[in-house]
């Protein structure tokens, strides 16, 4: 992740698993809750980090959204997550590793895993036959374009006819979800792929 805000927010998050309010431990995290507000206006007064255009802060400059379409989006997202989803997402960030959940210490480790540390995803193990399509965009800065490559590189040996990587350039990360002509830059080509191997 390459944006400002989503680096101050991957190291403020210290809470993990435990993350604790008053005497309540909390299991989810709401984003429009008291947590999640005090939680976002904490990160946003840390240096370096501009939250005037919250969502282009996270996601990097959106292309293509028409602001009726994103208007109606904000009415109801963004949805609460499980904080353990959340501090999951936040580990991966801050190792650069891709590993199943890490549970603070060796001891809960090695009871859940049998090691003592959390075993790595090995992509390379995704089998060869599965089909994938990639689509990702040139300004996304959640799912960042060098990530993927890094995925690619893992999938060099998936099968040639199985394996779909499509970039568009102009696009962030939330113009695949409301971009005015993501259904014809990303969708009908999705419907396509899934037709031919169904």
């Amino acid at each position: 992740m390459t944006t400002p805000i989503g680096r101050a927010a991957g190291s403020a998050f210290s809470g993990e698993v435990r993350t604790n309010v008053g005497s309540t431990w909390v299991g989810e995290f709401d984003p429009k809750g008291a947590v999640g507000t005090n939680y976002l206006e904490f990160v946003c007064a840390m240096p370096g980090v501009n939250c005037y255009d919250l969502m282009a802060s996270f996601t990097g400059p959106n292309c293509c959204l028409n602001y009726s379409t994103v208007d109606m989006y904000l009415k109801y997202e963004l949805q609460p997550t499980s904080v353990r989803t959340l501090v999951h997402f936040l580990q991966t960030i801050r190792s650069g590793v891709i590993t199943k959940y890490d549970y603070g210490s060796s001891m809960a480790n090695m009871v859940a895993y049998g090691q003592s540390s959390p075993p790595e995803y090995h992509m390379p193990n995704i089998p060869h036959h599965l089909p994938l399509l990639l689509s990702y965009g040139g300004g996304d800065m959640l799912s960042d374009v060098k990530d993927v490559q890094l995925l690619l590189k893992d999938l060099r040996n998936h099968d040639a006819d199985k394996l779909v990587a499509q970039l568009v350039k102009e696009y962030a990360h939330l113009d695949f979800v409301m971009g005015v002509n993501a259904k014809q830059v990303v969708y009908d080509g999705l419907i396509a792929f899934f037709g031919k191997h169904s």
